[in-house]
């Protein structure tokens, strides 16, 4: 049986929202690891399409990234599509934020019904007040990660988000291969996080990498090419989850 989202959108919104009001994120949290297909790589042509196989193949969860031509250099989808993937389906919907200036538009995917936004640590100085804002919204609060990035620069705020997103490629492209300096980051995050925090991790997520990323302590593992390319879903994310495990 796929999840369901166990939150009333409407009864966070407009109150003074914590961490604790996420309770759903704690439930995904304990079934995991969990394999997060990623949008990006699906067949946009026949999208809905895309999505019911990965319900049918077991998805808990889905990815989408966003990019902005400046923080990354390249384009990807806006509001209208993850508006229309909403209409789709009731898994929760992880959108990622790859944008110089997130603030602008956390409010639009929010309403677009984004489940859990995560922003980037290299745009802001202080995060904190923009994962509030997402709260408040009715969203889960993620905090991402880039290679090249100091863990020092996200350590002051690792209790602060829902959602800890470790890049383990230079965000903008699929299929690039991993940097293992992601598991470094990753194991230091699960020392440093409470145990209901999603611990997530993208970028050449696959047969050959899947196992040590979980085995460092990610418990949300994106995986795009590594799904959608593969011929039979049922049998790749059943394939992928056991290496999880």
């Amino acid at each position: 049986m796929n999840f369901v989202v166990k939150y009333d959108r409407e009864r966070l919104l407009g109150k003074q929202v914590g961490m604790s009001d996420f309770r759903w994120v704690a439930d995904l949290t304990a079934q995991s690891p969990l394999i997060n297909p990623s949008l990006l790589a699906a067949d946009f042509g026949n999208l809905e399409r895309e999505i019911r196989r990965v319900e049918q193949a077991g998805a808990q969860i889905l990815h989408l990234d966003i990019m902005d031509g400046h923080f990354v250099p390249n384009l990807s989808i806006g509001v209208p599509v993850v508006e229309a993937v909403r209409r789709i389906t009731k898994l929760p919907l992880d959108v990622h934020l790859m944008l110089s200036e997130p603030q602008k538009y956390v409010k639009p995917f929010c309403d677009a019904g984004a489940d859990i936004i995560t922003v980037h640590i290299e745009v802001l100085d202080d995060p904190r007040p923009l994962l509030d804002e997402i709260r408040q919204l009715g969203a889960a609060a993620g905090l991402a990660i880039n290679p090249p990035t100091p863990i020092a620069q996200l350590t002051p705020f690792i209790r602060d988000a829902d959602l800890i997103l470790t890049m383990s490629v230079m965000p903008g492209f699929g299929g690039q291969s991993f940097d293992t300096v992601a598991l470094e980051k990753i194991a230091f995050i699960r020392d440093h996080v409470a145990s209901n925090t999603l611990i997530s991790v993208d970028g050449g997520v696959n047969e050959n990498t899947i196992a040590d990323c979980a085995k460092a302590g990610a418990n949300l593992l994106v995986a795009g090419t590594a799904v959608f390319g593969a011929a039979d879903y049922v049998k790749q994310m059943r394939r992928l989850a056991n290496l999880a495990r």
